[in-house]
Parts: structure tokens; C-alpha cells; sequence
């Protein structure tokens, strides 16, 4: 697996009815933690989202949402099929992301593998553990939506703080509320 690239394709809105990518995409983040799928594809050109889908040959792998912008990238969404992960393909998609970006700042947001209790400790660990082995670094920053706190990683060079984060969230707000 290492040093394989899988073939990629951009989404665009015109993919709003892709039943393969809506799937995976409802069932592999909370709901809670979800856009609206038809908000997402609306937001994938309004803010000129990279949605990338990875595929191997003609079977999709999983996909990547990112918001570019200047001083950092947001990292959206990272899913890989369910029935494929633990099988390094997770970890290839997240070297072409990272290849992608080089040299420029990224960060996301994840659930918080300190908050007790919680329904998933060992999952959350387990992310966690795989990005910091991937060059990611804890901010230091939380947030808290409804009961779930979620912790700001970073990678690439500079800081980020909460002004930081509350100002590309802001720029979410402007195209769509969670609220």
C-alpha cells in the first residue's frame, strides 16, 4: 500500500444526487456533526470546497472535504468506507491530503480524547493517536457542541488560536447556520 495513489476525482453540486458519496457521508459522521447534505453541496461551490473522492480503479475508498483559504486550511471531512478501514487505506488517502496542502497550515476539529465520559473513548484515542503520528499537533484549543467536546488540531507552520478558529467559522456562518 505505501507509495500507492488512488485515482481522484473533484465533486462538484452537480454530484448532489452521487448516492454512493450521500451515503457514506450520512453514515460516517454523527448526525449531529453533519450539514445537510444538499446545504454541503451547495457550500462545495459557494465556498470552493475541495470534495475529493479517492477511488481504486472504479470502487470508491472514501473522500475529503477541505476549505481552502490563505492562512489555513480547514479540514472538514475525512471518511473511508467502513468495511475498508484498518487497511491502510485511510492512511494513504491522508498522505495525498497532506502532499496536497505541504507547506501550507491545516487545521480540524475532532472529538476531544480526554472528554470522560463518553460513548467512544477507544475510537476517538485511536484518531487522535493516528494523527499525531501523521505530523498533526494539539492546539491546546477546545470546543463544546451540545455534550461533545472537540479538541483543535493543527499541521504546518504558525500557531492557531480561538480568534483564529472563530473567524473561519464565521466565514462558514456566512453561507450557512447550524444554530
Amino acid at each position: 500500500m505505501k507509495g500507492h495513489y488512488y485515482k481522484t476525482k473533484q465533486i462538484t453540486s452537480k454530484e448532489v444526487d452521487n448516492n454512493e458519496l450521500r451515503s457514506l457521508y450520512q453514515t460516517a459522521f454523527p448526525e449531529d456533526e453533519q450539514i445537510p447534505w444538499a446545504d454541503l453541496m451547495r457550500l462545495v461551490d459557494e465556498m470552493h470546497l475541495d470534495f475529493t473522492a479517492y477511488y481504486d480503479g472504479d470502487t470508491l475508498i472514501g473522500f475529503t472535504i477541505v476549505y481552502p483559504r490563505k492562512s489555513v486550511n480547514w479540514y472538514w471531512y475525512f471518511a473511508v468506507r467502513e468495511e475498508l478501514r484498518g487497511k491502510g487505506m485511510g492512511q494513504q488517502i491522508l498522505t495525498q491530503l497532506i502532499k496536497k496542502y505541504e507547506g501550507q497550515s491545516s487545521v480540524f476539529d475532532m472529538e476531544s480524547p480526554t472528554q470522560t465520559p463518553c460513548p467512544n473513548p477507544e475510537q476517538r484515542k485511536r484518531r487522535h493517536d493516528f494523527y499525531l503520528r501523521n505530523g498533526f499537533r494539539d492546539t491546546d484549543l477546545y470546543r463544546s457542541y451540545e455534550d461533545v467536546e472537540m479538541t483543535l488540531m493543527m499541521m504546518g507552520p504558525g500557531t492557531f488560536t480561538m480568534q483564529d478558529w472563530d473567524e473561519i467559522t464565521s466565514e462558514l456562518r456566512q453561507h450557512w447556520t447550524w444554530d
